[in-house]
C-alpha cells in the first residue's frame, strides 16, 4: 500500500476516533447532570445559541463579543475558549486549504484543554471536563490531519480516545445530544465499507449502524435546539455524496443558505445542489449572488466559492449560449482555481477541457493542446479527466 492510502486511512482512523469520544464525552456530561456543570446553565445555553447563530451567519464580531463576556464571568473555565476556537473552525471550514487561522484556532484549543485538565486533575470524575478535553483534542486531530501532520494527529486523536474512555458512563439520550453518536454510528460502518483494510481495526469498536445513524441526524436536525445546524450540515454533505439523495441535500441546503444567508459555505452549497438536481436558473441566480460578494469583498467569500460559481454559470451558457459568456466564466473558473490553488479539482479540470474544445473548435491547435496538457499536468493518470484529455489529443491530433 503507498504512504499516500495510509495517510488517508490514518485521517480517517483519528476523525473516527474523535467522533466517539465526542459522543460519549456529551452524553456523559450532559445526561449526568450534576450540579454546577457550566454546560447545564439553561440561560447560558440560551446566550451560546445566540452567539453560534451568529458565528455560522458569519458575524463573528457579535459572536466573539459575546464569547468574551462569558470568558470574562467564567475565566478558568475552557466553554468560551472552546467557543472562540469554533468561531476560527468556520473559518478555517471555507477553504480547509487555507491555513492562515490555523495558529489562533490551535492556541484557543490549547487554552481549553489546559482548563479542561485543571477541572480534571482537581476532580477525576469531572464529566464536563471530559468532554471538553475528548471534543478539543478531537477537533486538533482533524485540523492535523487535514494538514498532513501525521505525528500530532495521531497524538491528538489518542489523547480524545483516552478522554472519551474516562467520560463513558450514561447511556440515555435526548435530540440535543445525539450528534456525536449518530455520526459515530454512520461512519463506523461507512469507513470499513470503503476501506475494507480498517475493519480489524473497527473490531476493537462498537459496532455501528448506518441506517440509524441518519435517522439519528434527522431526529438531531428537527428537534434539537442549539446541534441542529451541525446535523443539518452533516446530513446534506452525507445525502450529496454518498446517500445519492440530491433532493434532501437541496432542501437542507436552500433552509440552511436562507436561514443563514451570509455563509458562504451554506450559499455555494445551495447553489451547487441546484446545479446538481437541474434547477439551473436559480443555479446562476445564486452563483452570480455569490460572485458579485466576492468583488464586494464580502467577508468569507473568496476564490474557492468563486471557483464553484463561475463554474455554474460557464456550464449553463455552455448549453443554452452564448458561447463567449460560457468561455468567460471557465475562464474565471481556472483563474479562481488557481488563487486557491485548486488545480486538482474537477471545476478546475473539467473546464479546462472545455476551453480545449472550444478552441479546438475556433481552429486554435496549439491553444487547446496547451489546455490539454494542463489537464494531463494536474489530474492523476487514472482520473478520467486524464483520460478525455489523452483521447482528445489523439483523436484531432493536436
Amino acid at each position: 500500500m503507498n504512504s499516500r492510502v495510509w495517510k488517508l486511512i490514518l485521517s480517517l482512523w483519528i476523525g473516527l476516533m474523535s467522533l466517539q469520544g465526542f459522543a460519549q464525552a456529551v452524553d456523559s456530561a450532559f445526561v449526568a447532570n450534576p450540579s454546577g456543570y457550566l454546560l447545564l446553565d439553561k440561560g447560558l445555553q440560551y446566550r451560546i445559541t445566540k452567539s453560534i447563530n451568529s458565528m455560522y451567519n458569519f458575524d463573528f464580531p457579535t459572536a466573539e463579543r459575546d464569547f468574551a463576556v462569558i470568558m470574562y464571568q467564567y475565566p478558568e473555565h475552557p466553554l468560551p475558549d472552546f467557543l472562540m476556537a469554533l468561531g476560527y473552525w468556520w473559518r478555517i471550514e471555507v477553504d480547509v486549504t487555507n491555513t492562515r487561522f490555523d495558529n489562533i484556532f490551535i492556541q484557543y484549543l490549547d487554552r481549553a484543554n489546559e482548563k479542561a485538565e485543571r477541572m480534571f486533575d482537581e476532580d477525576p470524575k469531572n464529566k464536563e471536563a471530559a468532554f471538553f478535553l475528548a471534543a478539543g483534542y478531537g477537533f486538533q486531530g482533524r485540523l492535523y490531519s487535514e494538514r498532513k501532520s501525521w505525528t500530532k494527529a495521531a497524538w491528538a486523536g489518542r489523547n480524545a480516545l483516552k478522554y472519551m474512555e474516562l467520560s463513558r458512563g450514561e447511556e440515555e439520550f435526548n435530540p440535543e445530544l445525539l450528534l456525536g453518536d449518530a455520526l459515530f454510528n454512520y461512519f463506523s460502518v461507512w469507513i470499513p465499507e470503503n476501506y475494507p483494510l480498517l475493519k480489524p481495526v473497527m473490531a476493537l469498536f462498537p459496532k455501528g449502524n448506518k441506517a440509524l445513524g441518519l435517522q439519528q441526524l434527522e431526529t438531531v436536525a428537527s428537534n434539537a435546539f442549539y446541534t441542529r445546524v451541525e446535523a443539518q450540515y452533516f446530513l446534506f454533505r452525507l445525502y450529496a455524496s454518498e446517500e445519492k439523495r440530491p433532493y434532501d441535500a437541496l432542501r437542507i441546503s436552500e433552509y440552511l443558505h436562507t436561514k443563514f444567508p451570509n455563509n458562504p459555505y451554506f450559499h455555494r452549497s445551495y447553489a451547487r445542489h441546484l446545479y446538481t438536481v437541474g434547477r439551473w436558473t436559480q443555479a446562476v441566480e445564486q452563483s452570480f449572488e455569490i460572485l458579485e460578494r466576492i468583488d464586494q469583498k464580502q467577508y468569507g467569500y473568496e476564490s474557492n466559492s468563486g471557483r464553484y460559481a463561475a463554474f455554474f454559470v460557464a456550464e449553463y451558457y455552455d448549453r443554452v449560449g452564448p458561447k463567449s459568456e460560457a468561455k468567460k466564466y471557465y475562464l474565471k473558473t481556472i483563474a479562481y482555481g488557481e488563487e486557491s490553488e485548486s488545480q486538482e479539482s474537477g471545476y478546475y479540470l473539467h473546464s479546462l477541457i472545455q476551453l480545449g474544445k472550444m478552441e479546438t473548435e475556433a481552429k486554435n491547435k496549439a491553444q487547446a493542446r496547451k489546455y490539454f496538457d494542463q489537464v494531463k499536468k494536474y489530474a492523476k493518470r487514472k482520473h478520467p479527466a486524464h483520460k478525455e484529455a489523452r483521447d482528445f489529443i489523439k483523436k484531432n491530433k493536436l
